[in-house]
Parts: C-alpha cells; sequence; structure tokens
C-alpha cells in the first residue's frame, strides 16, 4: 500500500503542496499567475519592500491575481539588511493585510552574498515573536543556529542551499540532515535550488517542503519550470517515505543465482 503522508503544517494550517513559490522576477502578473498555478502553490512569498499589495493604489496588485483566500500570502522581508528593517516591514505587512501574522524573516549580511545576517536574525526573531508574530526564518545551513531559532519560537527554520539566486544547489547535505535531526519544526530548504533534481534531493533528505523563486522565474520556460519542480517535490517526498536502498560498493544481483537450476 502506497503510504498516506501527512500534510504539511505550518503554524497549526495544514497544507498540501510542500513547494513554496515566490513572486518576483517574473515577465509579468499574468505569468506569475500561470507559474504558481503550474507549481500548485498554496504559500506564495512576496517581497513588501518591491512588490505592491495595495498601497500603491494606481499600480497592478499582485493579489488581483493571487488572491488571499486562495493563497496563503507569506510576507518576506528581501531586501533589508539590519534587523529594524526588518521588523518594520514585517509591521507593515500586517497593517495591509489586516492583522496578518505569517511572516518570513531574512535579514542579509551584504549585497555580494546575500548570505544571512545570524546575529541581526536572532535580534529581529525575537522582537517579531514578542508581538505575535508568526516567524517563518530564513538562516544558514548552520545546526547550532537552526536550534537556537526553533527553540526561540519560531514556527518554521528556512536554511539556505545555496546563495540566493545561485541555482547551485544543496552544496551541504550533511549540516541540513543534522538540522532534521533535531527539528521539532518543519524545515524548508530556502535559496540555491537551480532544477528539478535539486528540489528532489532536498525532499530525499527528508526536508519538509522547498521554497524558490529564480529557479522558476529565470528559467527559459518558467511555466514549464514550474511543474517540473513540482513533480520533483512530490518524487522527492515519495521516495524519503519509501526508504532508499542501502549503498553497496559491489554488485547485488536483481536475480539472485542462489537455489536456481542449471
Amino acid at each position: 500500500m502506497i503510504n498516506q503522508d501527512k500534510p504539511l503544517v505550518i503554524a497549526g494550517k495544514e497544507y498540501h503542496s510542500r513547494l513554496l513559490t515566490g513572486s518576483g522576477k517574473y515577465r509579468d502578473l499574468e505569468e506569475t499567475r500561470l507559474a504558481t498555478e503550474a507549481a500548485g502553490a498554496e504559500i506564495v512569498t512576496v517581497a513588501i519592500r518591491r512588490t505592491n499589495i495595495g498601497q500603491n493604489a494606481d499600480e497592478p496588485n499582485l493579489l488581483d491575481v493571487l488572491p488571499p483566500d486562495r493563497y496563503t500570502i507569506l510576507p518576506n522581508t528581501a531586501g533589508c539588511f539590519t534587523a529594524e528593517d526588518a521588523v518594520r516591514t514585517c509591521r507593515l505587512a500586517r497593517e495591509l493585510l489586516n492583522g496578518h501574522d505569517l511572516v518570513k524573516l531574512e535579514v542579509l549580511g551584504d549585497q555580494k552574498t546575500l548570505f544571512p545576517d545570524v546575529t541581526a536574525t536572532l535580534k529581529a526573531a525575537e522582537i517579531l515573536i514578542a508581538e505575535d508574530f508568526k516567524v517563518m526564518v530564513y538562516t544558514s545551513d548552520d545546526p547550532i543556529l537552526a536550534l537556537r531559532l526553533q527553540e526561540m519560537g519560531c514556527v518554521a527554520v528556512m536554511p539556505l542551499a545555496a546563495p540566493i539566486g545561485s541555482g547551485l544547489g544543496i552544496r551541504n547535505p550533511y549540516n541540513i540532515r543534522l538540522i532534521l535531526e533535531n527539528a521539532t519544526v518543519p524545515i524548508l530548504v530556502d535559496a540555491g535550488v537551480g532544477t528539478a533534481s535539486d528540489a528532489a534531493i532536498a525532499m530525499e533528505l527528508g526536508c519538509d517542503g522547498v521554497l524558490m523563486n529564480t529557479a522558476i522565474a529565470a528559467a527559459k520556460n518558467p511555466v514549464l519550470m514550474a511543474s517540473a519542480m513540482r513533480k520533483a517535490i512530490e518524487a522527492g517526498r515519495e521516495a524519503y517515505l519509501a526508504g532508499r536502498m542501502p549503498r553497496k560498493l559491489y554488485a547485488s544481483a536483481s536475480s539472485p543465482i542462489d537455489g536456481t537450476f542449471f
């Protein structure tokens, strides 16, 4: 019998899709809509500092193509380089989205690598959690830091696979495995996925989901890539649940010869 998987649960809400997508870098809002639908995503991140969700009445509104009654809109603090800016951005998002409290926190360390500033991330997370935000947090692949963020009360921890937008895939699967060993909240790989095989590997490691934007939006055919990513997430999850065969140094015949007649 096929293993019946449990849904992904974030901040008390169930989701059937384990692929979270971004809303930036697309050619236009129509491509954003089509790619999101092809991905089967239920959670969509929105960079509050770069995207109009109602703060500019005379500009196209992302929520017209990704309505909040169909998708969980996940405001993120992309482009923030200080804890103060990140906290301010989350407060703005809560105001724009009528009290919405689920946010993705990222505080970047520098423009070149876009690696997280872990000290500022911890500071911002502490403030936001105290203000009753439900924080999904982008962080490095440091297992100790991931544990600290979990213990603070973050509802999901999102270690990078590789630098944002690099498409390099998972550079350190061993750290991801260590993070998963101590996890009591969902662990979602965030940043660095380049193609479908990268997404499948993340899921085969046991991650609860993957968040991606550039891997889809920067593809030659974003809608087709979104469909590929959806299948990769599903296949990787099923492979993880099935349990792969052990690796062996030497061959092992598919059809054993012991007990055969000659």
